[in-house]
Parts: C-alpha cells; structure tokens; sequence
C-alpha cells in the first residue's frame, strides 16, 4: 500500500471517528463553513500555543547553548518535515514544483529569502535565553503593523483609518523606547523588520509555505552538520550519548512541523481578518513566557511605550473586527437577496 493510500485511509478513519464523538451542538447542527470557522480558530490556538512552547524550550536543553538548540532544531524540523512528505505522499508534488525551476537566475531568487528564514529561527531560540525575549516578542507585536506599511508602500494597498491610527501609535511607542533607553533593540528591529520582507518574497515567487519551508531547511541541513562536527563536538557527542536529548530534540522537531502545519491550515480556513487577530496570541504567549518562566526583565518605565504600542494593536484588532462584521452583513444580503 502506497504512503498516499495510507494517508487517505488514516483520514478517513479520523474522520469517522469523530463523527462518533458526543460533540457540542453548534459542530453538529452548524453549517459547514461555520465548522470551518471552529476548526480554523481551534488550529489556530493549538499552532499559537505550539509556538509558545518552543519559545521556552530552550531553557529546558541547558547546557547547550541557544545557537546549539537553533542548529539541532532545523535538523529534527527537516526530519520531521521529510518524514510528514513521505507518510502523507506530498514529497514529490513539492519536488515537483521546484524541478519546473529551470534556470540559475529562477532558484537564486528562490533561496533569495532563505537568510531572512534562518536568522529569525536562530533569534527565536537564542533569544529566550540570552535576556532579549521580551524584546524578541515586541518585534512579534509590530510585524503585523509592519506588513501594513509594506503593504501600502510596495502593493499600494489602501489604509483605513483605524490602521493609520495602529501605525501612528505603535511608531510614537517605539520612538517613546528609544529616548527612553537611548536605543532600540536589534532583536526587536531585526524581527519586524526582515520578518515582513520574508512573506512579501515568498508571495511574490508564489511559493507555497510548506515547499518553502523544505528548501529553506534542505538548504541549511549540510551547513547545520559541519557546525556540530566542527565547531560544537562536545554537543553532538552529548546528544548522541543522552537519550534524554535525543527524545527532547525528536520532540522538537515533530512540535515545529506541527506548528507550522496548523498555521499554515488555519490560515486557509479562516477568514484574513480572523486570522491576523489570532495571529496575536503568539506575541502575547511569548511575552508572558519571557517575563515569568524565562525570567526576562521588564522595567516598569517600559509600561508607557510599550503600553502605547499595545493601543496601535487594539486600532489594528478594531479594524479587523469591522471588516469582519462588514463581510458577515454583506453575505447576509447575499444570501436573502431576491432572485430575479
């Protein structure tokens, strides 16, 4: 039986298995694009929380350090990833989409983006433990307001006005920072600054998250060997003798492939706005995270720039609200409309 066959037969059997489960009403009487909508947001939560708990996981892998667990990460992700490809029978649709890559000039603008990908997987995991996760999840607040500004700027996107009033709080909240301090944190920069450069690229070449992702990380795997071998041999040697290590890198490879998954599938069933709401969750989790389990510091003159930077994200959470609500009435009057 072949992998394709057996992911479908897998399907299926969860599917009729959940049909079976005493679930709430609204999942048993609701439509089927409101079910889209609960499964969407229950994605969307599970990926957010996922996210959450990488953010932390560093702390837990001590005494390696947080560059050691960001190169042992990209290779159990891309095991992980291999392994999913393979169960699910998509590894040659995704292989298939990069051979109609013919020339030099079309894969240099494919791995265009691939650094961008790199270093914010590197800050995410040397971040939490390097006294810079508070400022590491202020960048994750100001990228959804960064890709609006991108978006106005390179797709001439029109801006309304609640989100000129997002944009104007959070920059008068990060220039507030910067008196304040004298600086702004290169992590925080670095995040809301690239991060946005590296869905725009993607969007552009048309290249879906996943098949990114597999070249992004089938690019570093080599790179990611010769550091441990060469530079880190004290951590491969540690791994490889500690089973303990070896379940909790295992684990962090399957809880980044799942989190990405579930982002990516929450991110097609829901609604753009609902989306970028719940896209929220993550900065807010890695906040709390960095400040009570990871012990990050937090100055309490930090609450007046920060705290106006959190109204720009409200302006932004109120936009999407509307548009929202404004789409819900207008498929209303679709749907009683007359038909002549």
């Amino acid at each position: 039986m072949s992998t394709s066959m057996l992911s479908t037969v897998f399907v299926n059997t969860l599917a009729t298995t959940v049909s079976r489960l005493p679930l709430p009403a609204i999942w048993t009487a609701g439509s089927a694009q409101q079910r889209t909508l609960i499964l969407g947001v229950a994605l969307a939560v599970l990926s957010n929380l996922l996210f959450g708990v990488l953010y932390a996981y560093s702390s837990f892998l001590a005494p390696l350090s947080g560059t050691q667990v960001f190169i042992w990460r990209m290779l159990a992700m891309w095991a992980a990833l291999i392994g999913y490809l393979l169960i699910s029978g998509r590894l040659g649709f995704h292989i298939d989409k990069l051979k109609a890559l013919g020339s030099v000039k079309q894969w240099a603008w494919l791995l265009l983006p691939t650094p961008i990908f790199l270093s914010q997987f590197w800050l995410f995991m040397w971040a939490p433990v390097n006294g810079q996760g508070v400022q590491t999840a202020m960048g994750y607040f100001l990228f959804p307001l960064m890709m609006v500004v991108f978006g106005c700027v390179l797709f001439g996107e029109k801006i309304s006005r609640l989100q000129w009033l997002a944009v104007a709080f959070a920059a008068v909240g990060v220039c507030s920072e910067i008196i304040r301090t004298q600086s702004v944190s290169w992590a925080t920069l670095w995040v809301c600054g690239t991060y946005p450069l590296y869905y725009i690229l993607r969007r552009i070449q048309g290249i879906g998250a996943v098949t990114g992702l597999l070249v992004d990380l089938t690019i570093f795997a080599p790179f990611a060997l010769a550091y441990l071998l060469l530079f880190a041999p004290s951590s491969l040697s540690l791994v490889s003798g500690s089973g303990f290590f070896i379940l909790m890198l295992a684990g962090l490879g399957v809880m980044s492939v799942l989190a990405m998954k579930t982002n990516v599938d929450a991110s097609q069933m829901l609604p753009v706005n609902v989306y970028g709401m719940m896209s929220y969750l993550e900065p807010a989790l890695l906040f709390i995270l960095a400040i009570t389990v990871l012990g990050n510091p937090f100055e309490s003159a930090m609450i007046y720039s920060y705290g106006l930077i959190w109204v720009g994200i409200a302006f932004l959470v109120a936009h999407g609200v509307r548009k929202l609500r404004s789409a819900h009435k207008q498929s209303q009057t679709t749907k009683i409309a007359p038909v002549v």
